[in-house]
């Protein structure tokens, strides 16, 4: 892999990254990384007893569900030809529907059948919701479900879109709302003003699909957008788009990388973990292990650990230092989502056939001690908030709770 060196400006502001509390803001939760440290309650079972609500959803989606101050939002895409949108808020203590706004899509709703028009995760603010759709409309509610504002980015960008569907899902990093609309046309990723909807920059990327989504890396307490695509992994600047550090040498473009402080473990050439330099300078490499090679499912990293699952099913651990192998075992695939986990030493997962399975990670080697099956297609990653976790089916909305 080659590492090439982009100097930083002099006086980068960076955004400030926001502190951990309860709500799960976008896909993966905090920084997008899948691991909330300040969920030290959660589940231990996935059972009928410790099934707090289900709510029926509309159509079809894949995108996550996310939590912002007790209420819970996903998004659906229905109709023969996925044109209609949906954004649907719920209640956290019951399930109990709070509103529904609908929306046409103006671009295209073209997708491989395995996907959706709603596969990206909606992103927040704490104060504002923002839903983006493979039909690349993107769209800005407050949390009572008022329209804000309405992007139809086909409008301005006619070619950004492919036969098989987009997927990436958008970030809030500071007061810019960070999104890859990447495709083999007219590519591009942009950063958007909260308020407005209007573009603060907009970059040209590798014309080829990707589906993975931006991640958060922190730098002296400042925030560093990592974009990763087809030609590596690009470092930026979230207010303005500036670049900080460019990885060469390719990636994968379904997994996204996942990040921990100044650390970030992408997925290339099997498994590379680098470090952030010093301003001006070049990512270091730490390691890289060719073998450990995640599937579709994103790598997940807590404390001194890294996790992956491969297209086999295997759940690997690794060294976050060295990446040497700690422990492997098998759990119930395939799967499409990614798994998630909070300060309670246990991994969530669930497969496409809708088995859902909780991981101990506190001793010697990772053991199953929870599994349940859903009975229909869970393509999502779960959410996990105030010692609950949601997971969304195209049928439904499910809430876990119970002991701890």
């Amino acid at each position: 892999m080659h590492f090439s060196r982009l100097t930083l400006a002099s006086a980068l502001l960076f955004a400030t990254v926001a502190p951990a509390h309860a709500d799960w803001l976008n896909f993966r939760g905090p920084q997008g990384s899948g691991f909330d440290s300040a969920a030290a309650k959660t589940p231990a079972e996935l059972s009928e007893k410790t099934l707090a609500w289900k709510a029926p959803l509309p159509g079809r989606g894949l995108g996550s569900a996310i939590v912002v101050g007790g209420k819970v939002f996903v998004t659906a895409a229905s109709g023969p030809e996925q044109q209609q949108l949906h954004v649907l808020c719920f209640a956290v203590s019951d399930g109990a529907p709070l509103w529904e706004r609908r929306f046409w899509a103006t671009g295209r709703t073209m997708a491989h059948s395995k996907t959706n028009v709603a596969a990206p995760t909606p992103a927040s603010d704490g104060k504002r919701l923002y839903a983006l759709f493979s039909s690349n409309d993107l769209i800005c509610l407050d949390l009572d479900g008022n329209l804000v504002w309405m992007r139809a980015l086909t409008l301005d960008y006619p070619n950004a879109s492919n036969s098989l569907g987009l997927a990436s899902s958008p970030i809030v990093v500071g007061d810019t709302l960070v999104a890859q609309i990447e495709n083999d046309s007219e590519s591009f990723a942009a950063g958007f003003d909260l308020l407005t909807g209007i573009n603060k920059w907009k970059l040209d990327r590798p014309k080829s699909a990707n589906w993975t989504s931006p991640t958060v890396l922190e730098k002296d307490g400042e925030a560093i957008v990592a974009l990763q695509g087809s030609d590596g992994v690009l470092g930026l600047v979230p207010s303005t788009g500036s670049p900080v550090f460019k990885v060469e040498g390719g990636a994968s473009t379904i997994p996204s990388s996942a990040a921990s402080g100044d650390q970030i473990f992408i997925p290339s050439n099997g498994l590379t973990a680098m470090r952030l330099g010093e301003s001006g300078e070049s990512p270091e490499k730490v390691w890289n292990e060719p073998n450990e090679r995640p599937g579709t499912a994103s790598p997940l990293v807590i404390g001194e650990k890294v996790y992956l699952i491969n297209n086999a099913g295997v759940l690997t651990c690794v060294d976050r230092g060295t990446g040497a192998r700690s422990w492997r075992t098998r759990i119930e695939g395939p799967f499409s989502g990614s798994p998630v986990a909070g300060a309670g030493e246990r991994l969530f997962i669930f497969g496409e056939t809708g088995i859902g399975q909780i991981v101990d990670l506190s001793g010697e080697e990772g053991k199953v001690i929870s599994r349940i099956e859903l009975g229909e297609t869970i393509l999502s990653t779960p959410a996990l908030s105030d010692g609950a976790l949601y997971i969304r089916s195209d049928g439904h909305l499910w809430k876990f709770s119970g002991e701890w």
